[in-house]
């Protein structure tokens, strides 16, 4: 018998150790993608539904499976069965005293109208259920998926004790599946932040340069000159317009240019800070990538609901185009964020053009990569950013307006989280990003909210009586963006606050609403005031630098959902807008959402918007000399003065 070489012993070993390790591993991914269910020859053998299973036909004796195995298969399955749902009620209640005073005591569960009594062991999901509220899930509410995020605004203390899967989370936000009722006797009221606000969408007309770039040749589809699939009976593709706040969707077929669906909702990610700066500095934490795959599971549901609404199988969805600031875009592509964050405030993209290491900052990337449930030859296009934090969504605006080509002054303020402007006077363009905050979207104002149901969105002041409306004519619960800037303008006509925000008789709070009450703080009207002051500073300097004033400007275009509602006359009257002539100042509604659809649309507008960016200056404001002289003049609610 020949003896054994210790050393190829080892190696052979080593060998077979990796070999099974390999297996395993890959085993392991399987189970997680390919479902049980699934045959060699990718037919649902499954007795249950679930949205991966297509149509069967006549000749055939099992549904093909539509699934690429690439997203996990569960997310897809119909809703638990009965006996699931009874057991599950059963584990809720195990130890639990039916004598127990909690059980039985005054404490309430609450979302925005409507109430049910608190009961111990009863999730926060459960209550979304019962109030029919939709909340996403794709892991069967067992706290894997961290979709079903919602925000607890009173009664945090009456809840069970964060699980390890919401370490995550941060403040006053839970999963609602791991959030139950441990305590009843006080009242707990949370808020999906999956809510649909009142945001404006695209309505204009497609564009006219139709050259998307996919397109059908015979029986094949192609992605420019590759051939990326057969024909399935349509070709699609999806407009994103992905803000800090809130998201836009909107499904056109590519070949006729018909906008399909719409559906909008808020940004899943404000777990992670209101503001591009806290969602940055959240990435940088333990939890690197986390909002990214909050955002890409959130997209995926929503793409689900899209194609069960108009019966389009989603693998007809060959390319997406997204806009949105250089933020929320990076965070999207998975992009380490935290060069946005520290000076010169520029992402990875930016300073890799400036450095001649890519020919635009515009992205493109295969949709599979980033688990999106669409075609898994699919490319997602992520518009170029102009720079700093002017970004695609900026971009999208300046191809819907195609302000390049207009004569005169004109200028585009578009409001949000954070406010963009861009001016064009004569042969130059500058613009600047304004770093706006929350404060008119919800956000540091007591009694701030979006534009929901039950938002006060408009306020007058008529022989010493303060009327409103609220969004959905119901019962008030706060005040929105458009509503704050009526009332703070209300406050000073009526000279019932100073312009340095101090309401009369030093009063520390103003009443709006007495029953249920609702008031605006002296604090509330400090936020106010800093956020109205950063839209102040970006308008002032941008026309100072240029030699503008109002009376000169013969277009100012007012962007963004939010900004659609708001009165213009109030807005000036308190220095949020420049004292532009009202019948001068136009209101364009989304039109990022619109820009996005038309770059899905035209190849030509990808390229020619790139010539624009290139001739656009950008300013940094707080660069300026003068800049606190301004931003201290631009806190007091008065209107913009030029001297």
């Amino acid at each position: 018998m020949d003896k054994i070489d210790p050393e190829e012993y080892e190696k052979r070993v080593a060998r077979i150790t990796s070999l099974f390790s390999d297996i395993v591993k890959h085993s392991e991914t399987q189970s997680l993608t390919r479902c049980p269910y699934k045959n060699k020859d990718d037919r649902c053998t499954a007795s249950f539904g679930c949205r991966y299973k297509s149509p069967i036909k006549s000749d055939e004796s099992l549904p093909q499976c539509d699934s690429d195995d690439l997203l996990d298969y569960r997310s897809a399955w119909d809703t638990h069965p009965e006996s699931y749902e009874k057991m599950r009620q059963q584990l809720q209640e195990t130890n639990l005293n039916p004598d127990d005073p909690r059980i039985t005591s005054a404490g309430t569960v609450s979302t925005v109208h409507k109430t049910l009594p608190a009961k111990v062991g009863k999730t926060l999901f459960d209550y979304a259920d019962d109030f029919q509220l939709s909340v996403p899930s794709s892991c069967g509410r067992m706290g894997q998926c961290h979709e079903c995020i919602i925000e607890i605004t009173e009664g945090m203390e009456s809840l069970c004790p964060k699980a390890e899967t919401e370490a995550f989370l941060s403040e006053s936000f839970r999963l609602a599946c791991q959030s139950s009722v441990q305590h009843s006797d006080k009242n707990i009221c949370f808020s999906v932040l999956s809510r649909s606000p009142q945001i404006l969408t695209a309505t204009q007309t497609a564009t006219l340069d139709r050259d998307p770039t996919v397109i059908r040749k015979g029986n094949d589809v192609y992605y420019q000159d590759e051939l990326i699939d057969q024909f399935r009976g349509g070709i699609f593709g999806l407009a994103i317009d992905l803000g800090t706040s809130t998201i836009v969707m909107e499904l056109v077929n590519l070949q006729s240019c018909e906008a399909i669906y719409t559906c909008s909702f808020e940004n899943p990610q404000r777990f992670g800070g209101s503001d591009v700066m806290n969602r940055i500095s959240y990435d940088a934490g333990p939890f690197r990538g986390k909002l990214h795959r909050v955002l890409i599971n959130t997209l995926n549901d929503k793409i689900f609901h899209i194609a069960e609404q108009t019966q389009i199988d989603r693998r007809m969805i060959y390319e997406i185009v997204l806009v949105g600031n250089p933020t929320m875009r990076d965070l999207f592509f998975n992009l380490d964020v935290q060069s946005i964050g520290q000076r010169p405030y520029k992402s990875s993209m930016e300073h890799a053009f400036l450095e001649g290491k890519r020919t635009t900052t515009a992205i493109t990337s295969l949709t599979r990569k980033l688990r999106l449930a669409v075609n898994k030859n699919a490319r997602v296009f992520g518009a170029p950013i102009i720079a700093s934090h002017v970004g695609g969504d900026i971009v999208a605006d300046l191809v819907t307006l195609d302000l390049a080509v207009q004569t005169g002054t004109v200028m585009l303020v578009d409001v949000g989280t954070n406010t963009e402007v861009v001016l064009k006077s004569g042969n130059r363009m500058v613009t600047a990003s304004c770093p706006a905050g929350p404060a008119f979207e919800g956000g540091l104002v007591t009694f701030g909210m979006p534009g929901y149901e039950g938002a006060i969105e408009s306020i007058t002041y008529q022989e010493d009586q303060l009327t409103y409306q609220t969004i959905g004519d119901v019962k008030p619960t706060g005040i929105c963006g458009s509503g704050l800037i009526d009332l703070l303008a209300t406050l000073r006509r009526s000279e019932q606050m100073t312009p340095m925000g101090v309401f009369a008789d030093k009063a520390q709070a103003f009443t709006v609403v007495p029953e249920p009450r609702i008031t605006l703080s002296r604090e509330d009207a400090s936020h106010l005031a800093q956020a109205k002051a950063a839209n102040y500073c970006g308008q002032y300097i941008l026309m100072r630098s240029l030699g503008v004033t109002p009376e000169s400007i013969d277009k100012l275009y007012l962007a963004g959902g939010f900004a659609n509602y708001v009165d213009p006359e109030s807005a000036i009257a308190i220095g949020f807008l420049a004292p532009v002539d009202t019948e001068r100042i136009i209101k364009v509604g989304n039109s990022a959402s619109q820009g996005a659809k038309e770059l899905l649309l035209s190849q030509k507008k990808r390229q020619d918007i790139e010539k624009v960016i290139a001739q656009i200056e950008h300013i940094e404001l707080e660069t300026t000399a003068d800049f606190f002289e301004i931003f201290v003049d631009g806190c007091q609610f008065k209107p913009m003065q030029f001297v």
